[in-house]
């Protein structure tokens, strides 16, 4: 059946087409209120009604299709033409309705549906219900006719009319807001919209979505609006911000607010909350990179307010909490993720420039394709001489070894070429330089001195101050320190952020220190002596390598790295009197960690060209006598210690004679700890130990692992120990008995063990997960 024709919209009547014309046009605030004057009772005993939108009460999902029964009746719009279409004479479709953008349609386009049916023709929409009949009707009056649609119960029925009116009326506000004349109108129609949406009975993310796509749409169509309506429109659409992301064209109009007018009370009072809740549950910046940029504006925006640095720091409080414990755990990612990229955008046209790719933000504004490009801004390139030059920023430079090439490069800022001076080494014809590639080539610069523009100086000091923030906080530090742990920054205000890794105790924390893999240089190695960024004589490198002794890593792997790697700088520190590098050569020579004799002696001589180094030197010496005195053939074979000895007990036992001939050693019962482990370790001959309801923990583990490789029955039950520790039990491949009832062994644990250990035959894992 044909919707518009016979006294539809393109009929013969000529007053139906005034009427729609004023239909679509009018404004809609009074939709609610001409909707309540058209409400009538029906004849016999039919009623009709209107359901009231409202913010209590039933709620629906929002009905895109579905199946329903169909009863047009075309007739005109008269007492009589309602009585003669009475139940009894009516003929009843199933159809399979789709409630399109525009209009009404069916799957199968025959009989009533016909033709669909579109919104505009729609002039009213009520519910029907009859006393004495099970029927559930939602009739929508157009020219000329009814539509009825019946519902198999009133909540489908309630479903069906919600989710057209909603329809309906989204579809009129989109005619209405699309290129307005007058500003006042559309403000006051905007106003509307989103008091519709909330307070519609129906729940859907697009109920609260539709509305901000038309606004958003609105606005990237209109872009010369003063600032009052710009604040005007973000204040009629801040109710919809407060449980929904802003869509991405709404981004970039926040986002030109906030540069345009920071000091707008719009950015405190509207923006805050959103940006609040994007921080607090947004799972994924990539998908919506807009949303991050918004978040970077605004945070900039805080800063150009009087307080400047301190409203950016109360935000951050805020966005912790007064406790102690964080309690949204997507908030410090988030912010990270924005401080990050913020930080590369500095850099952005340096990284771009190696193989010519549109930037970020050239892929915004639309550039696709390398010619598309603008050619990227010049800057230049200086190599630091003495005297110092001004405070620059300092970008690491890669460890990667190459030939031995010399390189001055000088980007010219009024001129898109590069002069390139080489000595030595292939030229690599007429393509432009890039800055990577110029930092590959000579090893031996140490620091690059980058002038940035002095809005991008202001934008990396706020970001990298965001990220000294968040160090101060002890629940995000451990996870701060995973996100930054691969990253060099080119920033001096992060030396504070890595600072306070290194004097935390948590392992989780000053862990991240260390490279994450082979041939990757973590903090550790950039602020040792001689690394890319250190520029304080080591001492940043002398904490971090003293908190790491002070954990599970004082053991032979971590010193032979050292020996390896940074036994130069170990030794310079050392001869200036560091007491933690004078400590870690006496380890270097207690553990046997140098082979060469020469090396053992000039290490010899720098201990004792400081009275700290001599004095620690000395007692090495003393435990060495009586480490010998200790392993000397004699003593017992097995020995048991009381219950209740602890640590300093076991120590004064040992001392007082010879144990090289100590072959099982039973320790079970006492309060001895993962200290006494520096006294185990000293036992030979020791092939039997027995633990049982100690508190020797993972840190013990360690140390026996890498020193008792003859070690062939261990009895851990009741014990402390985890995974972290029995993990490196795998490298004592002459244990054959191990008992680890009632720890906390997991089942991947048990199974990597059993792979890599031949001998282990008799193994206890009961009371753990993996029996």
């Amino acid at each position: 059946m044909d919707f518009t024709s016979g006294g539809g919209v393109e009929g013969s009547e000529p007053h139906n087409n005034q009427f729609y014309q004023c239909e679509e046009n009018k404004p809609l605030l009074a939709d609610m209120s001409e909707s309540n004057n058209n409400t009538k009772l029906g004849a016999g005993p039919c009623k009709r009604s209107l359901h009231h939108c409202s913010s209590s009460g039933m709620r629906y999902k929002l009905l895109h299709e579905g199946d329903i029964q169909v009863c047009v009746v075309k007739h005109p719009r008269t007492f009589l033409s309602k009585i003669l279409t009475s139940k009894f004479l009516r003929r009843w479709e199933p159809h399979h309705l789709t409630l399109a953008d525009s209009s009404l349609t069916s799957a199968t386009p025959t009989g009533y549906m016909e033709t669909s049916l579109p919104y505009s023709s729609i002039e009213d929409l009520q519910l029907l219900s009859w006393d004495n009949a099970p029927k559930y009707c939602v009739q929508l009056s157009f020219p000329g006719g009814t539509v009825l649609l019946q519902a198999a119960n009133s909540y489908l029925r309630d479903q069906w009319f919600h989710s057209l009116q909603w329809k309906k009326k989204i579809y009129k506000y989109r005619k209405v807001l699309n290129n307005p004349s007058r500003w006042d109108v559309a403000l006051k129609e905007i106003r509307a919209l989103v008091d519709m949406a909330l307070t519609s009975p129906l729940q859907d993310e697009s109920i609260h979505q539709a509305p901000l796509h038309i606004i958003s749409t609105l606005l990237a169509e209109n872009s010369n609006l003063s600032p009052q309506d710009h604040e005007n429109i973000i204040v009629a659409i801040a109710p919809l911000l407060e449980n929904n992301h802003p869509p991405p064209d709404l981004c970039e109009f926040f986002c030109k607010h906030c540069r345009e007018r920071p000091r707008s009370s719009v950015v405190i009072e509207v923006f805050t909350p959103v940006v609040q809740r994007i921080l607090k549950h947004n799972m994924d910046f990539g998908k919506c990179p807009r949303l991050r940029l918004f978040t970077q504006e605004y945070i900039l925006a805080l800063n150009e307010l009087n307080g400047g640095m301190e409203v950016v720091k109360k935000f951050i409080h805020s966005m912790h909490g007064p406790t102690g414990q964080c309690p949204h755990p997507r908030v410090l990612p988030n912010l990270v993720a924005v401080c990050l990229a913020a930080i590369y955008s500095c850099y952005e046209e340096f990284i771009n420039s190696r193989d010519n790719s549109p930037s970020l933000k050239e892929i915004r504004n639309g550039c696709q394709q390398q010619n598309d490009r603008k050619p990227p801004m010049p800057l230049r390139l200086l190599r630091p001489e003495p005297p110092t030059p001004p405070p620059a920023t300092i970008l690491p430079l890669s460890t990667t070894p190459s030939p031995p090439h010399e390189i001055l490069v000088e980007l010219e800022r009024n001129n898109n070429s590069a002069n390139t001076k080489r000595k030595g080494g292939p030229t690599r014809g007429d393509s432009e330089p890039n800055l990577i590639d110029c930092l590959l080539v000579s090893p031996a610069v140490n620091t690059l001195s980058i002038q940035l523009p002095a809005q991008a100086d202001r934008v990396l000091g706020c970001f990298a101050l965001i990220l000294k923030m968040l160090s101060d906080y002890d629940d995000w530090r451990p996870a701060l320190a995973s996100l930054l742990q691969p990253i060099p920054f080119p920033k001096e205000e992060l030396k504070y952020v890595i600072q306070r890794f290194a004097e935390d105790p948590r392992q989780e924390v000053h862990s991240c220190l260390l490279s994450v893999r082979s041939g990757k240089d973590g903090w550790f190695q950039l602020y040792s002596p001689g690394g890319v960024a250190c520029d304080d004589d080591g001492e940043l490198f002398a904490s971090m390598v003293h908190i790491l002794m002070g954990s599970c890593y004082k053991t032979k792997k971590f010193l032979l790295s050292l020996a390896e790697n940074k036994l130069g700088p170990c030794m310079l520190l050392a001869l200036r009197g560091n007491q933690t590098m004078v400590e870690i050569l006496c380890l270097m020579l207690e553990y046997n960690i140098i082979e060469n004799k020469d090396t053992q002696l000039q290490i010899i001589s720098t201990l004792e060209s400081t009275q700290v180094g001599l004095r620690m030197y000395e007692q090495l010496c003393d435990r060495q006598r009586e480490l010998k005195e200790l392993q000397r053939k004699g003593g017992p074979t097995r020995l048991t210690l009381p219950s209740k000895s602890t640590d300093a007990d076991l120590a004064r036992l040992l001392s007082s004679g010879s144990f090289g001939n100590l072959e099982n050693l039973s320790l079970a019962f006492t309060n001895v700890t993962s200290a006494c482990a520096e006294q185990l370790i000293k036992l030979p001959s020791l092939k039997q130990l027995n633990l049982w309801s100690t508190q020797f923990g993972d840190a013990g583990l360690r140390l026996l692992s890498e020193h008792l490789a003859c070690l062939q029955v261990l009895n851990l039950c009741e014990t402390p120990v985890t995974d972290a520790g029995l993990l490196a039990l795998s490298s004592m491949k002459s244990l054959c008995s191990l008992n680890m009832n009632s720890t906390k062994l997991t089942a991947d644990t048990y199974e990597d063990l059993k792979a890599k250990l031949p001998n282990l035959k008799d193994v206890d894992v009961r009371y753990t997960e993996a029996w």
